[in-house]
């Protein structure tokens, strides 16, 4: 049995869709705070539990009879995703669950200036004391983050950033399609594994792509953090959420995210999405 957390969201829910075209609905339960948010599942022959990280007691038996867990991780900035992640796993092992996979980021590391990357680089050292069998999905940055961090662009002509690095942009569909391949490989990836795109341009070569697909010019902007954050703060913005995606700049600057690997296309069977596809759904959108 695959039992898959966090399906009511975009990412682990689109892998459920992939899981149910390779095996059959039953083998597949999906673990959901809110079971009611969950029914297009259902409806499809996929048992649903309910389950929160918020409260541990109620995972183990969410987890119950799991030959694989997939755990998708926090995506709340004002919670302690650690903490969270530590019920999940106490809860797999309390379950005996048989592997647990968990949605990770290629920049996971204790020193990356970007929150989750120092938030997935603890949750696998916990992984990895945890006794069970487990796999890192250590996911690119995903491409439609690009919606926001390259700014309002298509009015101002000009992407501003408070540093500029290579990304390699992922598109979130191509990481939900790669994990459903790697629940159903039989256990053939163990520990950390790394699926990104396979180029990590940086924002001017963004903004490159953007000019191509406009047909005007696209430029950069590399402004002082504080400048950037103080930006940010004038035009709405909260400043913890400034100073939150400004760990991301940060990180890109530092090479956190720079890294590519071929894993991605191998498990796909074809090229992944590219920073220019992201890029070219957001023009088609037309521009609020």
């Amino acid at each position: 049995m695959i039992i898959v957390t966090g399906a009511t969201g975009a990412l682990n829910g689109a892998t459920v869709d992939h899981l149910i075209e390779r095996v059959p609905a039953p083998d597949v339960v999906v673990v959901a705070r809110d079971v009611t948010k969950a029914r297009r599942f259902a409806d499809r022959g996929v048992a649903v539990r309910q389950g929160d990280y918020a409260v541990p007691g109620s995972l183990p038996r969410a987890f119950e009879g799991a030959d694989q867990l997939l755990l998708v991780s926090s995506s709340d900035p004002t919670a302690d995703a650690v903490a969270l992640h530590r019920a999940a796993i106490d809860g797999a092992v309390a379950a005996g669950v048989g592997r647990v996979l968990y949605t990770s980021h290629q920049a996971a590391s204790p020193t990356n200036p970007f929150g989750p990357g120092r938030d997935h680089a603890a949750t696998e050292e916990l992984l990895a004391a945890s006794g069970l069998p487990w796999t890192s999905l250590r996911n690119g940055f995903y491409a439609h983050s690009l919606t926001w961090l390259a700014g309002p662009w298509r009015e101002t002509g000009v992407i501003t950033v408070p540093g500029d690095g290579p990304v390699s942009w992922t598109a979130r569909e191509d990481a939900a399609e790669a994990a459903a391949v790697v629940l159903t490989s039989g256990g053939a990836y163990d520990g950390a594994i790394t699926l990104t795109a396979s180029a990590a341009p940086t924002f001017a070569e963004v903004a490159e792509i953007a000019s191509e697909l406009v047909g005007r010019t696209i430029t950069t902007r590399v402004v002082d953090d504080e400048d950037w954050v103080s930006e940010q703060v004038a035009g709405g913005q909260p400043e913890h959420m400034a100073r939150f995606l400004l760990g991301m700049y940060q990180g890109a600057r530092e090479g956190y995210f720079a890294g590519t690997d071929p894993l991605l296309r191998t498990l796909l069977g074809r090229d992944p999405r590219t920073a220019r596809d992201a890029l070219a759904a957001v023009v088609a959108t037309p521009a609020r």
